[in-house]
């Protein structure tokens, strides 16, 4: 029994295996003649469609904005300089690098000792001259009394030989008595010659003694002066840089000592092409007055303050290209001399304009136009103005067609894509870059951004100073609230 039952179970295995291997062969036999026929059926091309994101060119007035880099500078400026050699004595309090300053504050004093000494010298020397004066004068004057007193006996001895000479010729008196009286008064004549000369003299030596006096107060106002150069003090409101001098060291003459600088005073300079430049001249040739903002990175947070144009420097410089412009800073708070930032000026409107992405446009302002069954055709606009990510564009002839936004090697001429369109690239992924103004603070406000200000530890301690005079103001720059009041790192 158990042997049938075996029997059965090895035939039944054997039959399903053959059932198997009978459809596995059918199996193979119908894909081999599938796969025949399908290589005798005619092979079709299918076209290829790309997915490209589209925008629109929508023409208006728009404001470009001209972006540059440049540098903080100081229009007022006063160098220190020791105008007389000598020790340090003295260093007024809180005079440092760094420090405010004030006009007319001493901010330090030389040993006076030489100075001093000198300025006695020339005292004396200036009592001398005047005693000699005072000597020349009195001699002068006792000169001009014995003149006057010669003239008068020349006088007498003249009357009394014309007496004599009158009664001779009457025959009362002797020729002899006549020479006699000649001679007297030839004698009286060569002494008021002789007074002449000598008061002559006493005039000469008057002009002298006073021409002395003169050279001897000219000497004692240079030693005065000298004196009051051992002072040295500021000549106007400001602050005190490389200022590295100490108690008690040795300086030379003329030798630099440090600088003041008028924080109040500061412009920046910046690089433009002749292109750019020429776009800010009006048909005189000067300079436009069209708005600008210049801006600085403090530690993720930025300060601003609005600019005017101001001038041109009169030559290229060697080496460089372009013109160099200078802007005053209308709120230089923040600011100082040497400062990298960026200048933003707001170019005179243009009308007419669309502004599309730069990857749209290439070189020689060739775009890809969607055409109606979303193929590509060639186009062409005159770029204007680059605006970071951004160009400016006309292209009355393309006014609401729509161009591809980024080419690529893939697209071109003829090639049908599959448009992406997104409002938000259209309008607001890319706005127009404006330069943001000053808005007003109130007291509530300001407390709580100076807080904030205070409270960050990993801000550095010049940007926090910065930042927290800059919130002093009436107005604050919009930029700078933006980014303290999100939270934006460093602030």
């Amino acid at each position: 029994m158990r042997f049938m039952t075996r029997s059965l179970v090895a035939v039944l295995l054997a039959a399903m295996t053959l059932g198997l291997l009978g459809l596995a062969a059918g199996t193979i036999r119908t894909t081999l003649e599938e796969r025949a026929e399908r290589s005798q059926m005619p092979r079709t091309a299918r076209e290829r469609v790309f997915a490209a994101r589209v925008v629109a060119i929508e023409t208006g007035a728009r404001t470009p904005v001209l972006s540059a880099f440049g540098e903080v500078r100081a229009r007022r400026t006063l160098e220190l300089r020791a105008p007389v050699a000598g020790r340090v004595l003295e260093i007024a309090p809180g005079v440092e690098d760094g420090a405010e300053v004030r006009a007319g504050q001493w901010l330090l004093r030389l040993d006076p000792v030489d100075a001093s000494a000198a300025r006695d010298l020339a005292r004396n020397d200036l009592a001398r001259a005047e005693a000699e004066l005072r000597d020349a004068i009195r001699a002068l004057d006792l000169a001009q009394q014995d003149r006057a007193e010669s003239e008068a006996q020349a006088d007498l001895r003249q009357r009394a030989f014309e007496r004599r000479r009158t009664l001779t010729e009457r025959g009362v008196g002797s020729e002899a008595v006549v020479e006699e009286a000649e001679l007297a008064f030839a004698a009286a004549r060569a002494a008021v010659i002789a007074r002449r000369q000598a008061e002559a003299q006493a005039e000469a030596r008057t002009e002298t003694a006073e021409t002395a006096l003169e050279r001897q107060r000219i000497a004692l106002a240079e030693a005065e002066r000298r004196l009051n150069d051992t002072e040295l003090v500021a000549a106007f409101d400001g602050i005190l840089a490389d200022f590295t001098v100490q108690a008690g060291g040795l300086v030379g003459t003329n030798e630099r000592l440090g600088q003041v600088v008028d924080p109040d005073a500061l412009d920046v300079a910046f690089r433009l092409s002749t292109a750019q430049y020429l776009r800010l001249l009006d048909d005189t040739g000067a300079l436009i007055p069209v708005p600008g903002e210049v801006a600085l990175e403090l530690g993720g947070l930025e300060i601003s303050s609005p600019v005017t144009l101001s001038r041109v420097s009169p030559s290229v410089g060697e080496g460089q290209s372009g013109r160099l412009i200078f802007a005053d800073l209308a709120a230089p708070r923040g600011f100082r001399p040497g400062d990298f930032v960026t200048i933003r000026i707001t170019e005179p409107q243009l009308p007419d304009v669309a502004l599309v992405p730069a990857a749209a446009v290439d070189t020689e302002g060739g775009v890809l136009v969607l055409a109606a069954d979303e193929r590509l055709e060639a186009g062409r606009v005159e770029i204007l103005r680059r605006q970071g990510d951004m160009v400016l564009i006309r292209a009355p002839h393309l006014e609401g067609r729509e161009i591809v936004a980024a080419r690529n090697p893939l697209l071109g001429e003829g090639i049908r894509i599959r448009p992406l369109r997104d409002a938000a690239l259209e309008s607001d992924a890319a706005p127009e870059p404006q330069a943001s103004g000053l808005v007003p603070l109130d007291a509530e406000r300001r407390a709580a951004l100076i807080a904030r200000v205070e409270g960050n530890a990993r801000m550095p301690a010049p940007v926090r100073s910065r930042i927290l005079a800059q919130l002093q103001d009436d107005q604050v720059p919009a930029l700078l609230l933006e980014r303290l009041e999100n939270g934006m790192q460093g602030g």
